[in-house]
């Protein structure tokens, strides 16, 4: 693996529009042609409003249409990689039609954006990665974790199925029995855990995730466009291959929030108390 070059530097950050925070998503270019996905704030949690979460299904055509860019990493510069969506978005489509209308379109943007962008994904997964943010990390060609990282799928949990990207890759990156024990009952997996069974490419002392991930980029980014570009077009097939399995699940988690669990499962996590389904 090569090293990334001494002379490396931040050339430009892109303009997301005024409804994105920048402290809570932003877009570096660097002079090695890799672009970092920065999810903030830090110091704190990252999550996605609604404007963030919108971005997110667009973003990945753009980034692959950008002048110069060679690869991409998904970073968090918070205490954790990323908590999905905000309690306010998650308010919104137990509330309103048009909300879940919405997020299901712009989730069916994200993974789908995530497939077929043609540049190298590379995530670098620290503290927790759960729902949205554990389809960011996931969905990398190259995911690489902490040793003490978290990886949730927390969907069954809210009251909801695991939708968004888990139907589409957990069984393929783990295992399907390893797949139903998570997906079902929202355990956690450390870094360590997460690569012994598949769902991680990589795990590394936490101290060196951001520069092992850039290593990784940087590498990546010095390479054969097209060769990389078509053996990830290529290797996508297999989950375009379960893309009726993806679209299922996420119409089925979407059409769970119109229901009774999953508004007890907002007022059990509005409330801090185990939720009570069926009662």
């Amino acid at each position: 693996m090569s090293e990334p070059q001494p002379d490396r530097h931040l050339t430009r950050t892109l303009d997301l529009g005024p409804a994105i925070d920048p402290t809570a998503l932003r877009v570096d270019v660097y002079s090695d042609g890799v672009a970092e996905l920065v999810l903030g704030p830090a110091g704190s949690m990252p999550t996605s409003d609604a404007a963030g979460h919108a971005l997110m299904g667009a973003l990945w055509p753009r980034l692959a249409a950008e002048p110069g860019l060679r690869a991409v990493l998904v970073r968090s510069e918070g205490k954790g990689f990323c908590a999905g969506g905000n309690f306010a978005l998650v308010q919104e489509m137990v509330g309103s039609e048009a909300a879940r209308l919405r997020i299901l379109r712009e989730a069916r943007d994200l993974v789908q954006g995530m497939i077929d962008c043609d540049l190298p994904i590379v995530s670098a997964i620290h503290g927790a990665a759960v729902g949205a943010g554990a389809a960011l990390a996931l969905l990398a060609d190259v995911s690489i974790a902490a040793h003490h990282a978290k990886i949730i799928d927390g969907h069954t949990k809210l009251g909801v199925a695991a939708g968004d990207h888990a139907a589409v890759i957990w069984p393929l990156l783990c295992g399907m029995a390893k797949a139903k024990y998570h997906l079902l009952t929202c355990a956690p997996l450390s870094g360590l855990e997460a690569e012994r069974i598949g769902l991680v490419s990589l795990t590394v002392p936490d101290d060196e995730l951001l520069s092992r991930a850039r290593e990784v980029a940087t590498t990546l980014a010095a390479g054969s466009p097209t060769a990389l570009a078509w053996t990830k077009r290529s290797l996508n097939h297999w989950l375009r291959a379960a893309w009726p399995a993806f679209e299922h699940s996420l119409a089925l988690e979407i059409l769970g929030f119109a229901g009774a669990d999953a508004r007890e499962g907002v007022a059990a996590l509005q409330d801090k108390r185990p939720p009570r389904f069926g009662a």
